[in-house]
């Protein structure tokens, strides 16, 4: 039996960025080295079994609570876990595991390996690698981005754990050179790789029981389809947006103009896609963006515009995403879910992130920056875009089979990782 744990992509935060993560590494592996034991650590309690549908197959894996929490009497916590190793006769099921895994695969949320979200979520990023590295195990980081740090001493955390993996990928070329910033003269090409999102490998899956009424939306619709994701995040607040994250623009109100401007100048139909679910009334809910977005128009105009509310996995709304003839996307694996379906695809990004994935795939130019453009150079550029729709497709087109065979080719490599002695 080789065991190998994944940490960092809990498939059960309502963020199916993070589930395309989790998926795409668990079928990765898994087809790789079939006799693989794989557990997942997620936000649940204690040790579960679990297994998941592909295709003809069945994944059997297991899931173990990870958590950050205050009460170190639960074996889920991060206390916990590091008290069992100070003190011989304190047992944990999450610390075991890691101890008897042949490798542990840590993908930081893809996003996460930075201080830039507070105290106590560095430390759940971080001490779990950490714990992996005291009991001189096998720690391969995925390809992820790294920082940015504001602290010195956090930024210290983040180099050594980089210095003593076993190997590191970085996702796109900007994260690359942020790694090697960090690491310096200890950056040996041997163990430290420039790859791709592995979420480009997500399987699309139609998924069954679909809503009839979208069905005959999505199949019998005489016009082009045009998806939309508008992210929760700096939707639902924008005042508190503009203030974290520097816009420039007011996200809200340009969404709102675009949505306008394809229904008055395109015989379009739109589907707003929801990218992460969250409870009614949370800040991050996509799902609450669009129906606050919906109410902004005429009931005449809501007639070509589609709200996806079914609750659908990682791969089935991939599937969705790839009906459509242009998306754009606010969340960044909702638009690699576009991109790696070979669909036209923009994004409106508040972050760097965006910028290498779509470099990846000689995309760039399709990233439009709230922090830079105002809400009406922000609303035109994406509509131009939009506009110049069959060019892109056949950038993408060309560049995609590269970025999918690099995709392949790289887990080939972390497969190997986990299993070379």
């Amino acid at each position: 039996m080789t065991r190998i744990s994944l940490l960092g992509a809990a498939p059960d935060t309502g963020n199916l960025g993070v589930n395309a993560l989790s998926r795409s590494t668990m079928l990765g592996i898994a087809k790789r080295i079939p006799e693989a034991e794989i557990c997942i650590f997620d936000n649940g309690r204690g040790l579960r079994q679990a297994s998941y549908q592909a295709g003809h197959d069945t994944v059997p894996y297991n899931l173990c609570g990870l958590s950050n929490s205050r009460r170190f009497y639960r074996p889920e916590s991060l206390a916990h876990m590091r008290l069992s190793t100070l003190l011989p006769g304190l047992s944990n099921p999450g610390m075991e595991l890691l101890s008897t895994s042949k490798a542990v695969l840590d993908i930081s949320g893809g996003d996460s390996f930075t201080d830039l979200y507070g105290a106590k979520r560095f430390s759940l990023i971080t001490r779990p690698k950490q714990l992996v590295l005291e009991k001189k195990g096998r720690l391969i980081l995925l390809p992820q981005t790294y920082g940015p740090f504001r602290s010195r001493s956090r930024r210290k955390i983040a180099e050594d754990i980089l210095r003593r993996s076993h190997c590191a990928w970085a996702r796109d070329r900007d994260s690359f050179q942020r790694m090697a910033e960090l690491l310096g003269s200890d950056l040996d090409p041997a163990r430290h790789k420039c790859g791709v999102d592995v979420a480009f490998l997500l399987p699309s899956r139609r998924p069954a029981g679909l809503n009839a009424g979208f069905c005959s939306w999505l199949t019998e619709s005489p016009f082009e389809l045009v998806g939309l994701n508008i992210s929760g995040l700096i939707y639902n607040s924008p005042r508190e947006a503009s203030q974290r994250y520097g816009l420039k623009a007011d996200y809200r109100a340009a969404v709102q103009v675009l949505l306008k401007r394809f229904l008055r100048e395109t015989d379009a139909g739109i589907l707003l896609v929801p990218h992460v679910h969250a409870p009614f009334g949370h800040p991050e809910s996509d799902l609450d963006a669009c129906r606050h977005l919906v109410t902004t128009l005429r009931p005449a105009e809501r007639e070509r515009v589609y709200l996806l509310e079914d609750h659908l996995d990682e791969s089935g709304i991939k599937w969705v995403i790839s009906q459509m003839d242009w998306f754009c996307g606010t969340r960044m694996h909702a638009t690699i879910a576009s991109l790696s379906s070979g669909v036209p695809t923009t994004t409106i990004s508040y972050s760097d992130k965006a910028i290498g994935v779509f470099e990846s795939c000689g995309q760039r130019a399709e990233v439009f920056d709230p922090r830079q453009l105002d809400s009406v150079e922000l609303s035109e550029r994406v509509f131009d875009a939009f506009q110049r729709r069959d060019s892109v497709r056949q950038s993408l087109n060309d560049h995609l089979p590269k970025v999918l065979d690099k995709a392949s080719r790289q887990m080939d490599e972390i497969a190997q990782c986990c299993v070379s002695e």
